[in-house]
């Protein structure tokens, strides 16, 4: 039985980027986000970004994809630039500084062309945003999954996501507006940073409470949150050594800013689209979450 729809994890790319030595190190993880702007017949079009941190991208010329070709061959990777030849931003990020998020258009139907088995999370289907937890009854001790390469765990031939996880531990903060982040009590690692947070479907809940049946995207994940100790001087009682641990919570942006910048960079592209037209779009049949 499975509690995650098989092609969740083919939403998930991992994302690394050339070092000093020339090395490529798988630093983060993304996913791809289908933004639903049209019908064309039985068929729903697609705006398709790839989502990740601010923090991964800020400071990189280019980033690197891995993706798994639909036939069982080795991982391909796809450069994408995050800068043009005038220096200039090809991502977009929150304009909140303290939202974590990013995003960067991605041309579909060239994966398509190159045989590359990827699908990616439809804005219409497969999110849960703040009304929609809300109305569903999500809270704290609800179970969650969390998709990624922790650690550049990518896999040696083709990408094999790892999944861990966890439950919500705080989110009614974020629901009431007061909190940018909720909290979810899993363990993640660096190179988990920009995956995506889903729900664990539930088949029963306690008395009068509803059960969540379905797998939904609510986040990605920002950072673990650290537990710091200091160790103070004895003689002059001044600190001399700060220790950072991993504190077992890890920090979720909602899923609700990544529609705040999806609005913003759709209408770059549509800009961008009647200055120099490419089809960035991509057609699919309506597919259920689960």
């Amino acid at each position: 039985m499975a509690l995650i729809p098989p092609f969740f994890l083919d939403c998930v790319v991992a994302i690394g980027f050339d070092t000093a030595k020339g090395e490529r190190q798988y630093v983060a993880t993304g996913f791809l986000y289908g933004n639903f702007f049209k019908k064309d017949g039985e068929q729903k079009l697609y705006h398709v970004f790839l989502v990740t941190n601010k923090h991964v991208f800020e400071g990189n010329e280019v980033a690197w994809l891995r993706f798994n070709p639909e036939v069982d061959e080795p991982a391909r990777e796809f450069e994408v630039s995050l800068l043009d030849a005038e220096k200039k931003q090809l991502w977009l990020a929150h304009p909140d500084p303290e939202v974590d998020l990013a995003v960067i258009v991605i041309n579909a139907p060239v994966l398509r062309e190159n045989k590359i088995r990827f699908e990616f999370f439809s804005s219409d289907m497969h999110i849960a945003n703040r009304k929609q937890v809300l109305e569903s009854g999500i809270s704290e001790g609800d179970g969650v999954f969390v998709l990624g390469f922790p650690m550049g765990l990518i896999g040696e031939k083709r990408n094999f996501v790892i999944v861990r996880q966890g439950v919500i531990a705080r989110i009614r903060d974020t629901l009431t507006g007061n909190s940018k982040e909720f909290l979810i009590d899993a363990t993640i690692f660096p190179g988990n940073s920009g995956g995506p947070v889903v729900t664990r479907p539930e088949i029963v809940s306690i008395e009068g409470t509803k059960a969540v049946s379905t797998a939904y995207l609510l986040g990605v994940v920002s950072s673990y949150v650290p537990y710091i100790d200091i160790a103070f001087s004895t003689q002059t009682k001044r600190p001399r050594i700060t220790f950072e641990e991993n504190s077992g919570l890890a920090a979720v942006v909602p899923i609700d800013y990544l529609a705040e910048i999806i609005e913003a960079a759709t209408a770059a592209l549509k800009k961008q689209k009647e200055e120099a037209p490419t089809e960035t779009t991509q057609s699919v049949p309506e597919k259920p979450a689960t």
